[in-house]
Order: structure tokens, then sequence, then C-alpha cells
């Protein structure tokens, strides 16, 4: 997306790097920029508003479910293979995350069932 008119920051970085800027995670120089771009870009700024309102409710609907503890590391890896362009695998994140639990829910009943069954052979 551009607006057509010439930005010290080009509209596409922006957009590119916008959860970036919303989540405070990029160096106080390059938010200045994207400051700067919203003070005078419109499209990027409805855009910049329209994410920030979507993070807001998201935060407000569920900000109270678990969350993995693991779930942080595995998006933040799969952020960085897209960004590097390697192949990326067709499970979401959430449902490897899923996966993943239901994987160690089995194990640990095949351990409980394994124990009761040793016990019962050894009574």
């Amino acid at each position: 997306m551009s607006c057509g008119d010439p930005h010290e920051t080009d509209c596409s970085e922006v957009l590119d790097h916008l959860y970036e800027f919303l989540d405070r995670e990029m160096p106080a120089g390059e938010a200045d920029k994207f400051k700067e771009h919203f003070d005078e870009c419109s499209p990027c700024l409805e855009k910049y508003g329209l994410e920030q309102a979507v993070k807001k409710l998201v935060k407000r609907c569920c900000g109270h479910d678990d969350v993995p503890t693991d779930l942080r590391s595995k998006v933040m890896g799969r952020i960085e293979l897209i960004r590097s362009g390697e192949a990326v695998p067709e499970q979401t994140v959430m449902e490897q995350a899923v996966a993943d639990q239901q994987a160690a829910r089995q194990a640990q009943d095949a351990d409980v069932s394994a124990r009761a069954t040793r016990t019962a052979e050894s009574a």
C-alpha cells in the first residue's frame, strides 16, 4: 500500500513494521520516523488506528487466557522464518502448540497406564 506521496519513510516499510511500532519494540529513532510518517500520511495513520483498535480488542477479550509458556518463542521463531524467506511449516503456531500439549498429555497418560500395569502385575 502506498498513498502515492513521497515520504522519508516509505509506506510499505511503515506497514511492514507496524506491529513493532505498536508493541514499542523498535529503537526510538525508528519510532520517531514512524510518528512523523503518520503525521504526513492519513492512509497509514488510518491503518495504524485500525490495528491499534484490534490489538486492544484482542487484549480485552483474550487477555485472561492461559498461554503455553513456550508460545512466544514459537511465534518469534515463525516470524524469523518468514522474514528470512525460509519454508514455514503448514501448521499455525497455535495448532502446533495444541498438538504439543496433546502429545505431552498422551505421553503422561501412557506413563500412568504403564505404572498401573506394573503395579497390577506385581500384586
